[in-house]
């Protein structure tokens, strides 16, 4: 399985800050250590054109040039730096390269970014600068027209399925009313962001929500897509932050009930022979490590799942 990673690039962040920075690079020396199948790669960044399949042009420049107001960078929670240009960048380049070779023949692929699902059109959010599903799934429609894949009456139908506990605000705006994406998310009810957007489907979950629950409403939000859409590519946020250990969660997923979630969307998927990019989206445990083994676990059903697509065809 090829996994596209851009923690190399990182943010000059102050001292006590909240966002587990470190995360990223400890995945990729665990999944070297223990998955040594699969394919690690330093992603590319996305341009400023496929950017703007999304983002304003206004928006995309003042990240680039750091003429974002105080207010903007309140708002995404980090302090302008070339770096954040950068890491942005890659974070949707990383997600890009994942669809790609899903969409190839290969099936599952997966990025050690991405899951950025707050960022707006026009701004960013929540620790999200640029939304890298909606730039892959706006990208991969106009890639797949341009070859000639797909008729211009029929673009590349994506399903978003974004189980960070966080509600995909920004992907829900990018897309609504636009019947060519199809946005779920299950998320925490009180949860951030606290003035949600409307998603194709919108599963609210209680605080304190556990294995069982969310399993269910898991199979309730498969079955509205499948009821509501007929995807060729599966955009997959798979946030470790639903996890009991979780700081900023609220849920209270044991380790077993994240890896029954996982492996459900990776079945559900193989069942319709749709095709996979995993992103890596959030997890802010009170210990990180907790964060990385539930999510290295996580790369670990999707490695399973890639090997079950290599006999098949290609797509």
């Amino acid at each position: 399985m090829q996994a596209f990673y851009a923690d190399h690039f990182v943010l000059p962040l102050p001292d006590g800050h909240r966002f587990p920075m470190a995360k990223y690079e400890m995945l990729r020396d665990q999944i070297t250590a223990h998955l040594p199948s699969v394919r690690l790669q330093q992603a590319e960044p996305a341009d400023d054109a496929a950017l703007a399949l999304v983002h304003d042009p206004a928006y995309i420049d003042a990240v680039r040039h750091g003429t974002l107001s105080a207010a903007q960078q309140r708002e995404i929670g980090f302090p302008w730096s070339p770096g954040m240009n950068e890491r942005a960048r890659r974070s949707v380049g990383a997600t890009v390269q994942a669809c790609r070779v899903a969409l190839s023949g290969e099936g599952v692929a997966a990025t050690l970014a991405g899951g950025t699902h707050h960022a707006y059109a026009d701004k960013g959010s929540g620790f999200c600068v640029f939304n890298d599903a909606a730039v892959a799934a706006r990208l991969m429609q106009i890639e797949r027209l341009r070859a000639g894949i797909d008729p211009p009456s029929r673009p590349l139908q994506v399903a978003i399925i974004d189980l960070d506990v966080h509600q995909g605000n920004g992907s829900a705006r990018i897309f609504h009313n636009d019947p060519s994406v199809f946005t779920l998310s299950l998320h925490g009810a009180r949860n951030f962001p606290f003035r949600k957007e409307p998603s194709d489907c919108d599963i609210d979950l209680p605080d304190g929500c556990t294995d069982a629950p969310y399993l269910a409403a898991l199979e309730q939000g498969l079955a509205e897509v499948e009821r509501r859409c007929e995807p060729a590519l599966v955009i997959y946020l798979a946030g470790a932050d639903p996890h009991e250990g979780d700081r900023l969660g609220r849920l209270r997923l044991s380790d077993a009930g994240m890896a029954a979630r996982d492996q459900r969307v990776f079945d559900w998927a193989w069942q319709r022979q749709l095709p996979v990019a995993m992103a890596m989206a959030g997890g802010y445990g009170h210990d990180i490590q907790t964060t990385v083994r539930v999510q290295l676990n996580t790369y670990r059903i999707a490695q399973a799942a890639w090997a079950r697509w290599q006999g098949l065809p290609a797509r």
